[in-house]
């Protein structure tokens, strides 16, 4: 125990703590999820339409989030406002409104795409039958995309979860944060702890994202059959 530093872990309440920074990061990607998904949902749907001006936009946006890191856009978000617009933003949610951009424009495109994926020759044959435009969205196209879309929704939500670590940078005290100021708190005593400390976070994270990532190929499988 000693040679891997993990003892530092039963110091105090320094496990306690590192199980409230877990929290705070779930927090983040909780709200954050819930936000893209909804934003997600409507948004990709739009896009499927013949809207040239919206496309556009959306074009220019995805392009954005791709391209920029998520800590400049933390950077932005949080210090750039709080500068330029004079605002008191906590840093917590200035961490939500950056994943929930990212997210927003990872999740359009998974919609967008699984919309667009359905066959053509499904909505003409509804049509055919008699069903009108609205029916045909909710009765034969939405149930479908929604099969595909959900697997790689789930995998949006895991490497939002393991993305919250970069929070830290801006202040946030979660799980990564606190087994760092565990380690520095520690580090004549114990100076294996980086070790323990690290290990013991890796395990919350997989323990977190491993049945969600689970839950995701098995509905893929099933899904595909």
């Amino acid at each position: 125990m000693q040679f891997l530093g993990i003892e530092t872990l039963f110091k105090g309440k320094n496990a306690l703590r590192l199980l409230e920074g877990l929290w705070i990061s779930l927090r983040i990607s909780l709200i954050s999820v819930i936000i893209s998904i909804v934003l997600g949902l409507v948004i990709g749907a739009l896009l499927t339409g013949k809207g040239r001006v919206l496309k556009g936009i959306y074009r220019v946006y995805l392009e954005v989030v791709r391209i920029m890191p998520q800590m400049v856009l933390l950077f932005i978000v949080f210090f750039g406002t709080t500068r330029v617009l004079g605002l008191n933003m906590n840093a917590e949610v200035a961490a939500i409104i950056v994943f929930s951009f990212w997210g927003t424009a990872e999740m359009e495109d998974i919609v967008r795409g699984a919309i667009v994926s359905i066959p053509k020759v499904q909505y003409e044959s509804a049509v055919a039958l008699g069903l009108r435009d609205r029916e045909v969205l909710f009765h034969i196209i939405i149930p479908q995309a929604v099969r595909r879309l959900i697997p790689l929704s789930i995998n949006l939500i895991t490497r939002m979860i393991k993305t919250t670590s970069l929070v830290m940078m801006i202040g946030v005290v979660e799980v990564s944060k606190v087994g760092q100021q565990i380690i520095e708190a520690n580090r004549m005593t114990s100076p294996n702890g980086a070790f323990g400390i690290y290990l013991v976070i890796f395990l919350l994270y997989f323990i977190v994202c491993w049945p969600i990532s689970l839950m995701s190929k098995k509905l893929e499988v099933r899904w595909s059959e």
